[in-house]
């Protein structure tokens, strides 16, 4: 820290410490606990081991619904939907009967965390494996100054230095971009944050990966621990490098299938034609994005606005009885209690089980390329995640439960402590 720096910075009503070196989060898409566990386990990720031994092991809670956009955004500024407005991949707009992907950051309220160190003179650097990440995540960073850097691996061989502070990162980086499902987009986020790290050493730096192999894998089959044994690789030089280190997730992630292999889905939009007539309601599924191949849109946490006039405790009564629907709430009691934006929910929300998802019309889903037994997120039973940090953090007596969303918060904490 340079004599210059500001003690703190605030953003969104948390203050934040300067840090002394480089403070990084990385969230881990899609990593339930049991994944480190059975990596771990298998002797596969001693770099995560030794941080482990030597740091902070804790577990946190996402926010919900478990999904990739809100929990990213909720990271990245440091408070819940409410606060933000991101509140699913996917939005509906009654008042016009648009269905919209929510990755525009007009739809963002606040600042980013990002963004207000930025503004105290701090260095930004931000990889996230999708590009519908990136402009929410850069939102109002400014780039002509080589102060920030923010960029996808999807779209690495495209970026420019007005728009994302680097000319052709995957040029930059020597690897060329990755096939966007695939463990390898991943990669391609853990390669560049150890190259920035060494040359760019941002003071602060987020790192977001994709779920794609957790979509697929279960913890501890090959393909899952050769992904965190390729991950651990990349932990181990972070760390070296001196940088203080939060690793968390943005969600977990379950079996949602029958035994036989079968999607195991309840169809609400059909009932509600049932229950209503045909379209008179408006099933929204918010993990809804351009990456559907491995999920189907399938999640367990789904929206409902109802036609004018509707019983909407006759219609809650209905859905309750449904099996594997285990929490059925009015937006105002669901909002609450969720810290979600009211003008962006409907009328109804649901959350199924932990090996059931919600979806629409049966016809609307295509499942053809769903080649392995689905797995997916979105309700309670996905919402532990891991929260590990490389260095040991003070013990807080009568601290609220931890929440992903405070990766930064205590990232900076440890990076500000005399080393």
């Amino acid at each position: 820290m340079n004599q210059m720096s500001p003690v703190s910075v605030d953003a969104n009503g948390r203050t934040y410490a300067w840090p002394r070196v480089p403070a990084i989060a990385i969230c881990l898409d899609g990593c339930e606990p049991a994944y480190l566990d059975e990596a771990i386990k298998a002797g596969l990720m001693p770099a995560l081991e030794k941080i482990k031994a030597k740091g902070t092991v804790r577990t946190a809670h996402s926010v919900i619904p478990s999904f990739t956009n809100p929990n990213n955004m909720s990271i990245a500024t440091g408070r819940p939907p409410a606060v933000h407005g991101i509140c699913g991949n996917y939005l509906y707009n009654p008042e016009t009967g648009e269905e919209v992907m929510m990755n525009d950051p007009k739809f963002l309220r606040v600042p980013t965390v990002f963004k207000a160190f930025y503004d105290a003179g701090a260095k930004v650097a931000i990889v996230t494996a999708k590009d519908k990440l990136r402009a929410l995540l850069g939102k109002d960073l400014g780039f002509s100054d080589s102060r920030a850097i923010c960029f996808s691996s999807e779209k690495s061989s495209s970026t420019t230095k007005t728009e994302h502070g680097i000319d052709n990162a995957s040029a930059w980086l020597g690897r060329p971009v990755p096939e966007v499902y695939s463990a390898e987009l991943s990669e391609f986020v853990f390669a560049a944050g150890v190259k920035l790290l060494k040359e760019f050493r941002p003071d602060v730096m987020y790192l977001t990966t994709t779920d794609y192999v957790q979509h697929k894998y279960a913890p501890g089959v090959p393909q899952a621990n050769a992904f965190y044994e390729m991950f651990d690789k990349y932990l181990a030089e972070l760390d070296a490098l001196g940088a203080a280190i939060v690793v968390t997730a943005d969600h977990g992630m379950k079996p949602k299938h029958h035994a036989d292999g079968s999607p195991n889905v309840v169809y609400v939009q059909d009932l509600m034609d049932e229950w209503l007539g045909k379209d008179a309601a408006r099933v929204i599924l918010p993990i809804t994005d351009p990456y559907v191949v491995h999920h189907g849109a399938l999640g367990s946490f789904a929206t409902a606005y109802l036609p004018k006039g509707a019983d909407r405790e006759g219609i809650m009564a209905k859905l309750r009885k449904i099996e594997g629907i285990t929490l059925v709430l009015g937006r105002e009691e669901g909002c609450t209690r969720f810290e979600l934006p009211q003008d962006r929910i409907g009328d109804i929300v649901m959350i199924s089980g932990e090996n059931k998802t919600i979806g629409t019309s049966e016809h609307r889903h295509d499942l053809a390329a769903l080649n392995e037994p689905l797995r997916s997120h979105g309700g309670l039973t996905e919402q532990v995640v891991p929260f590990i940090t490389n260095r040991k953090l003070p013990d807080q007596p009568g601290a609220p439960e931890l929440r992903n969303f405070d990766a930064f918060y205590y990232a900076v904490m440890a990076a500000a402590q005399p080393s």
